[in-house]
């Protein structure tokens, strides 16, 4: 099937159909179960700790800590519910600072710590828990004390500490959730086909990946994809293909039916090797590398991967993968890959690529709207016009050099249509200052690297800006706002 669309024409008569979609930032990260080889990790490991007294000015004389404890253990079953992936452990309350050596000598086996700051003249107590060198979320609700003091010489003696200063119970789910984070990121195995990595120096290294963040890269070869594809059946493709992409499309501009198909099957061999491997991501150097005659693109394999709550990531693109890894255990959400470009005139930054996910907010929302089109840069084989959502506002985020993540933020204005100019999928974002942000790019960071490490960025749903100020705070990372 062929029709002339243009994406104006394409936001309109799609308009109507577009839901809000129902995944929400640090909800339980869901695989959708299209097969159960996938990999399955363990719960992560959550030991809590209570840190308060009686007889203080702060909350009050009379507070009574242990009725304080028994409020958050109710509220914590129904944080580790609404996860499902983490288990909580310990919930000793330490009065003073020989109990908090005892408790602190009994996390060498918890993945992390939420420690909660009841009351004042408490602060012994928690640097004994601190101490103990496990990534830690202190609670400190408002009255508490002011034990808040300290967090920033704690972190500058390089412990690894969020600080949740709110009343707003609901936070601590999010902070659970990036309690995850720093151990699924060493649990994590990351296929790059072929072995040679594209980003920054540091992050190009095999070596400094496992250093840094505990994560595991697997070269694959293409003669191994190649052998992988031809044992993939073509009716199986075809089912593949007609389920997920030919039957929910909006429309076919291009592509034939047998490219569809095509892509589909490298999707399952893609799949398979990666089950076989037990890994979460892939990255796959597509451009030049990968023979698209004989597979086609990848475009819808990373696709379908990013919707299932896996990673697939073009141009071999190291330092993408590694964010979007992080993003997805911290958020349990896709992000969007693209080649940035700017728009002062509208004092915005426009984001395009031909591949993008389905399903923005997470593996078990809706899926948007999209047109299986040709790949923009030689229009061949099949990638994806996908509808992102006009008025979401978003985060845009990337890891460089293993240490640092750029971010800022941003909302969707519009779908551009520079006379279908550009890769497939585009979207307009607004920004605080357009010139500025040109004008700096990178922060500096990443003049000396090639142009996939200099300009592809990672769009996720939501502003993620403080979360992502925590998560850095949790993996001993930098943060610069505003690249």
């Amino acid at each position: 099937m062929s029709i002339s669309l243009n994406r104006r024409e394409f936001v309109a008569i799609t308009a109507a159909g577009t839901i809000m979609l129902s995944g929400q930032p640090g909800g339980r990260q869901t695989l959708a179960a299209d097969n159960e080889n996938w990999p399955q990790l363990p719960r992560v490991k959550i030991h809590k700790v209570y840190a308060g007294r009686t007889g203080h000015a702060w909350p009050k004389p009379k507070f009574k800590p242990h009725d304080e404890v028994a409020k958050f253990e109710r509220h914590l079953a129904k944080v580790e519910q609404k996860l499902g992936d983490v288990k909580f452990v310990g919930g000793e309350l330490v009065q003073n600072p020989q109990q908090a050596a005892q408790v602190a000598a009994k996390l060498k086996d918890a993945d992390g710590v939420l420690l909660f700051h009841l009351s004042i003249s408490t602060v012994k107590e928690m640097q004994k828990i601190v101490d103990a060198g496990k990534p830690t979320v202190i609670f400190s609700q408002p009255f508490s004390g002011h034990g808040w003091m300290d967090v920033n010489q704690w972190r500058k003696a390089g412990k690894k500490i969020a600080l949740l200063a709110t009343s707003d119970y609901d936070e601590i789910v999010q902070a659970v959730a990036l309690l995850r984070v720093p151990v699924r990121m060493r649990q994590s195995r990351m296929i790059s086909v072929p072995g040679e990595l594209t980003g920054t120096k540091p992050a190009c290294s095999f070596e400094n990946v496992k250093a840094s963040l505990g994560t595991e890269v697997i070269p694959v070869s293409y003669q191994r994809v190649i052998d992988t594809y031809q044992t993939i059946e073509p009716k199986e493709a075809e089912t593949e293909a007609e389920q997920y992409w030919i039957k929910p499309a909006q429309k076919i501009v291009e592509p034939t039916r047998d490219e569809i198909i095509k892509s589909a099957r490298l999707y399952l061999a893609v799949k398979k090797i990666m089950q076989q491997e037990q890994a979460q991501a892939v990255t796959i150097k597509c451009l030049g590398g990968l023979p698209i005659d004989k597979l086609g693109y990848p475009c819808l394999t990373f696709s379908k991967l990013d919707d299932l709550g896996m990673v697939g990531v073009c141009e071999r693109d190291i330092d993408s993968a590694l964010t979007r890894l992080m993003f997805n255990y911290a958020f349990g959400i896709p992000g969007f890959i693209t080649d940035p470009l700017f728009d002062t005139a509208k004092n915005a930054v426009i984001h395009a690529h031909c591949t993008a996910p389905t399903k923005m907010n997470g593996p078990n929302s809706k899926r948007a709207p999209f047109i299986i089109r040709t790949h923009r840069d030689d229009d061949k084989g099949a990638s994806l016009e996908v509808e992102l959502r006009v008025g979401q506002i978003i985060t845009c985020a990337k890891l460089v050099n293993l240490d640092t993540i750029l971010v800022s933020t941003g909302k969707i204005t519009e779908i551009p249509d520079f006379e279908d100019r550009g890769c497939r999928t585009q979207i307009t974002t607004e920004v605080k200052d357009a010139q500025k942000m040109l004008d700096n790019w990178g922060a500096g960071l990443l003049d000396e690297y090639g142009w996939v490490a200099q300009l592809h960025r990672v769009v996720f749903y939501g502003d993620l800006v403080q979360s992502t100020k925590h998560m850095a705070d949790l993996m001993g990372l930098k943060v610069i706002e505003a690249m």
